[in-house]
């Protein structure tokens, strides 16, 4: 059950911060900060996992009309590679949050580890199914990235990402071998390092998507 985190009411605001992508062999980790308006609410938030797509996309324009805030971070590829998935995933967070219009009083991420911000934060371990903030953003950051990977099926066809959204699937795994790593893989990722070893990279230029952010 979602509850409201906002306390005492009117006093403090709050962000909630989730990311999207620390597991996928290939692409961007995403990341969405959302201050919500507490005059505004938002039926049907949920963690973003928990919805069908349609849902999502739904969600999606009403949370950007409806929140006081919202920001979209990211950390590339080439920077998973360099500073590893969780050390990537955390500036991203930083990146989200430094996005915002407005400054949060107090930050809630997503999990049970914060980045160091700014302003005071705290990690909610199953935030997004608990906190309406989180919630948003978790439902900011999944469209945000799935979207990504719908338009990396077109640039790198062969290997599913627009149904498996980089995931270690059976067929993505087989797609790997067969075809070799493309430039959106994480290379510091093991799959990926062994599909390097036997087979030979597809050679595309890469496409990276612009931070959006109000």
């Amino acid at each position: 059950m979602l509850m409201d985190w906002n306390l005492p009411e009117g006093e403090e605001l709050i962000a909630g911060v989730d990311e999207v992508g620390r597991g996928p062999l290939c692409g961007a980790v995403v990341t969405a900060a959302v201050i919500l308006d507490p005059l505004r609410p938002i039926d049907g938030l949920n963690d973003s996992k928990k919805l069908t797509e349609a849902h999502r996309e739904a969600l999606f324009p009403i949370i950007q009309e409806r929140a006081l805030a919202w920001a979209i971070g990211r950390a590339e590829v080439a920077e998973i590679d360099q500073l590893n998935i969780l050390h990537a995933t955390m500036l991203a967070m930083q990146r989200a949050v430094a996005g915002l219009t407005l400054r949060p009083d107090r930050v809630l991420i997503d999990g049970n580890r914060c980045p160091v911000l700014p302003m005071p934060s705290e990690p909610v371990v199953g935030g997004d199914a608990r906190v309406p903030a989180i919630a948003a953003a978790s439902i900011l950051a999944k469209v945000t990235r799935d979207r990504e990977m719908q338009e990396m099926e077109l640039l790198y066809p062969g290997y599913g990402i627009g149904k498996h959204k980089g995931y270690p699937t059976p067929a993505h795994l087989s797609a790997l071998k067969l075809l070799g790593a493309t430039p959106i893989h994480r290379r510091s990722f093991a799959p990926v390092r062994e599909a390097l070893a036997v087979g030979p990279a597809v050679v595309v230029e890469e496409s990276v998507t612009v931070v959006s952010m109000v």
